[in-house]
């Protein structure tokens, strides 16, 4: 089997297993996204959905937590972790669109990434989730699936894993098939415990589970 013939096997099966899929930070507007992801780094997407509910609260739109001092942004973040520079970061990105793009999260990719605190990772999910458009966000669970099936071979830079996903990923899958993979590598494809490959709808294509001899 190819790469590209695993892949869409992969996205089948994911898909049967996992038909809702959605991104699981709390958001009803681009800019509430842009700040979730960004605070999501090295925290759980449920601690991020406390902290936004009250941030959001406080700070309706863009243009009011553009107002914001950086250190008014860190008193209530600072339970995600990093609060500086996520405080840092979130500060400086909102007074850029709000003085740049009118309060508005730019559509193209390359102007996602160059806001401050925007990685890859966070504008293919915007790009995916808000504008529809092809993409693929390579976090931790991403990495890693993709390696344990055999989608990338040895592979940890997340830049990397991106491109060779998109040499075999059709465009208009990617964006869910990141997502199928959280949903997955959170319920039996673990990182802090064995996986359940006894459970996996994924076991008897799965490179891991045959060098494991499973």
């Amino acid at each position: 089997m190819t790469k590209q013939e695993l892949a869409l096997c992969v996205i089948e099966r994911l898909k049967a297993e996992y038909p809702d899929t959605e991104c699981t930070l709390d958001y009803d507007e681009a800019w509430k996204l842009l700040v979730s992801v960004r605070l999501a780094a090295q925290c759980t997407d449920a601690r991020v959905n406390v902290i936004t509910a009250e941030l959001f609260a406080l700070y309706p739109d863009v243009a009011s937590l553009a107002a914001a001092s950086p250190e008014e942004i860190e008193e209530i973040v600072r339970p995600c972790g990093l609060g500086r520079s996520k405080a840092r970061d979130i500060s400086a990105c909102m007074r850029i669109l709000q003085e740049k793009y009118g309060g508005q999260v730019p559509e193209s990719f390359e102007e996602l990434l160059a806001l401050p605190g925007v990685g890859r990772k966070s504008a293919n999910l915007i790009m995916g989730d808000v504008f529809g458009k092809p993409a693929i966000v390579t976090d931790t669970h991403c990495i890693r699936l993709s390696n344990r099936i055999g989608l990338v071979d040895g592979e940890k830079d997340p830049a990397k894993v991106e491109k060779a996903l998109w040499k075999i990923v059709p465009p208009e899958e990617g964006n869910q098939l990141c997502h199928r993979f959280v949903d997955h590598g959170r319920a039996v494809c673990t990182a802090r415990t064995k996986p359940y490959c006894d459970s996996c709808c994924l076991a008897d294509i799965c490179r891991y589970r045959q060098e494991q001899g499973l």
